[in-house]
């Protein structure tokens, strides 16, 4: 059984042919799928620096496992402890303050403070009247930056708008 598993995979040789690789790449899919499910569901949900940067590593070191640039079954058991510590640093977010989950998954900036715009924040930001007039369009209403009573450039780098109530300026 085990040359057969072997010869199919291509695990001995230096060399793959086609079928081996589509063979690993099947396997690398269904493997992948497992790992992230044993993650969490956010990890390819949101798009946060910390789901960013275990999304690209994943993804390459994946790709190692099909085309036999690395050994097979030490590449599989990367990605899952890749997974493994972004489940681990999620909760240790989650369980400790502020400044260690900011730290790990970023922060929200204010763009728009009682109605004024935050200018420093937003050039800091490269975020723009046209980008606060896009996310007033998104959240389903009408109307320019004047409506805006606050904003907030969200750690997965959409902008949120809480408008002003009726009469008020």
């Amino acid at each position: 059984m085990e040359e057969y598993f072997d010869l199919i995979f291509g695990l001995d040789e230096d060399t793959l042919t086609w079928w081996q690789m589509s063979a690993r790449a099947v396997w690398v899919f269904f493997a992948a799928l497992l790992i992230i499910r044993l993650g969490n569901h956010r990890i390819f949900g949101k798009s946060s620096a910390f789901d960013i940067v275990l999304g690209i590593i994943f993804g390459s070191i994946l790709s190692r496992a099909i085309t036999g640039n690395s050994p097979f079954w030490p590449t599989l058991a990367a990605a899952f402890v890749l997974v493994m510590l972004h489940k681990l640093l999620a909760s240790f977010a989650f369980h400790t303050s502020y400044d260690v989950s900011d730290f790990i998954k970023g922060a929200s900036k204010t763009l728009v403070k009682d109605g004024e715009l935050q200018k420093e924040t937003m050039e800091e930001n490269s975020i723009t009247k046209n980008d606060l007039k896009e996310a007033v369009r998104s959240s389903g209403s009408h109307g320019g930056v004047e409506r805006i009573k606050h904003a907030y450039l969200e750690r997965s780098g959409n902008i949120s708008v809480i408008l002003k109530n009726e009469g008020e300026e």
